[in-house]
């Protein structure tokens, strides 16, 4: 009897999973292992890792409770399982991103001296990074192209669950309680990962393209946590979809998810640092009065209704309507004169589908130090997004309740109602004309 081992990490599923179709292959029985990396509880929030839990409980129950469960590092953690249950081959899907690589090596080096082998296999991903090239054998740096050779590479088809896989066991510890997390989450696993996406399928799916950025609405797919945490894989989402211009749309938003983690996988620096090296000399606001509006920021006190919805949405829901990200990610920047890091970190703590690539390239491409053509001089109006993206004000009544009863043609900008700001809300921190001069006065220093 021959016994595989199965490491969970971005792919926790069953279905169209060929990291643990080949584990089953390998052995005639399987060890499905998750490693509690303190790196994990030390980078995410308690959204985040609720979310974690509640996946992994969601896996142990389809697996009738055979999932082992280690805390510690990987590097030792791995090796020590691999040799309790006498297996010589270990299977993962490959990880992209820069501390899942670091970490892999460590613990496929920690394998090999132990007579031992890490098997990576497929990725997270419609197309693996690295997978695509220009014709000079250099990767993309803008999305356009990268999206042609995307849709020419193709994505390839599902596949299914494995059949009647034998679980060995394993002594195994729980999986913690869940941390308290103030606010509401979505249903974990693989099971509430293929419902969601068949109800928004049947009904949003092909008006994503008319509806997408209009957060009052809530017509996004919501699958953003799913894809994170690998409960579903984008092949099994891509394959469902219609030939609509919605859902066309909603393809091209798949690929951007894979141009990022293309653009970090060639660029691991651009995790912490500008992806444009000349945007590290941009004048950034420090000291205790850029504290004191980072602070009102992050809590959603600002003055400017559609930002502070957001990030009440972030805190109430770890998660944020992609429109609306872009607009508060452009008022960090551009109207506070803060360092993109800075948002990226908080992001990173409080969204439940904080991820490496899309987290960082998304402030990048929004602070204009990344990716965007049209980089810097890009400046989100807040009160004119506003009222093109949620006109009657849906969206901000629902996370500002101060605003509740104010008049629609006031509710995006209170400070000019007749009555004045509603009691209990706050005057705009900063005046968004003026602090846009500043802001491109800025950019043309860094690029004269």
């Amino acid at each position: 009897m021959s016994t595989s081992v199965m490491w969970f990490r971005r792919d926790l599923r069953l279905a169209d999973n060929p990291a643990l179709n080949a584990a089953v292959q390998a052995g005639d029985d399987v060890v499905p292992v998750v490693v509690l990396d303190p790196h994990l509880s030390e980078t995410y929030g308690p959204g985040w890792m609720a979310f974690l839990y509640g996946c992994l409980r969601d896996l142990d129950e389809s697996m009738d409770g055979r999932l082992v469960v280690r805390s510690g590092s990987p590097v030792r953690a791995i090796p020590e399982l691999a040799k309790e249950v006498d297996a010589t081959k270990i299977f993962c899907t490959e990880d992209f991103m820069p501390y899942g690589r670091r970490r892999d090596d460590e613990v496929a080096q920690a394998l090999v001296q132990n007579g031992m082998v890490l098997e990576r296999v497929d990725s997270p991903y419609a197309v693996a990074p690295g997978s695509i090239l220009k014709t000079n054998a250099t990767p993309y740096r803008v999305f356009t192209p990268y999206l042609r050779a995307w849709e020419s590479h193709g994505a390839g088809l599902p596949g299914p669950a494995p059949t009647d896989p034998q679980w060995a066991k394993a002594e195994s510890e729980t999986v913690p309680p869940d941390p308290a997390f103030d606010g509401s989450l979505p249903a974990p696993g693989e099971r509430a990962a293929l419902r969601q996406v068949a109800g928004w399928v049947d009904s949003d799916a092909d008006d994503y393209g008319a509806h997408r950025n209009d957060p009052g609405s809530d017509a996004t797919s919501r699958m953003s946590p799913y894809l994170r945490f690998g409960c579903i894989h984008p092949r099994q989402i891509l394959d469902g979809l219609s030939s609509s211009s919605g859902a066309q749309k909603y393809r091209s938003e798949v690929a951007w998810r894979d141009f990022y983690a293309d653009v970090l996988f060639h660029n691991p620096e651009s995790l912490e640092r500008p992806l444009q090296p000349q945007m590290s000399n941009m004048a950034v606001d420090e000291g205790v009065d850029a504290d004191r509006r980072f602070d009102a920021w992050s809590q959603g006190r600002t003055g400017y209704p559609l930002v502070d919805a957001g990030m009440r949405q972030l805190l109430g829901q770890a998660w944020v309507h992609n429109r609306v990200r872009m607009i508060v990610a452009s008022f960090l920047v551009k109207d506070l004169h803060l360092d993109w890091t800075r948002g990226a970190r908080w992001f990173e703590k409080h969204l439940v589908d904080a991820d490496p690539a899309s987290n960082t390239h998304g402030w990048q491409w929004v602070a204009g130090t990344g990716t965007d053509p049209s980089p810097y001089y890009r400046i989100f109006n807040p009160v004119t997004q506003a009222k093109k993206f949620d006109p009657d004000g849906v969206y901000v009544r629902r996370w500002v309740p101060e605003l509740s009863e104010i008049a629609d043609g006031f509710i995006h900008e209170p400070w000019k109602s007749p009555n004045g700001v509603p009691t209990g809300y706050v005057e705009p921190i900063v005046d968004h004309a003026r602090e846009r001069t500043e802001a491109l006065r800025r950019y043309s220093e860094v690029r004269s």
